[in-house]
């Protein structure tokens, strides 16, 4: 794991990353979440975009 960094933020940003804490989690972890989500649906949207421009052909 990396040195901690300190990160400068709105107030509103933090207050909201305050709302979408789970109990437990860190605001790291809160963000952290958010970028896999991201990554996740960046994934999705670039499979839907092939399929969409592509023929594809199913593997069996």
């Amino acid at each position: 794991m990396k040195a901690p960094r300190q990160v400068f933020l709105r107030e509103d940003i933090v207050e909201d990353l305050l709302h979408m804490r789970k109990p437990g989690m860190t605001l790291s972890g809160v963000i952290e979440e958010m970028i896999e989500h991201e990554k996740k649906q960046r994934l999705l949207d670039d499979i839907r975009r092939i399929q969409e421009r592509e023929e594809l052909v199913e593997l069996l």
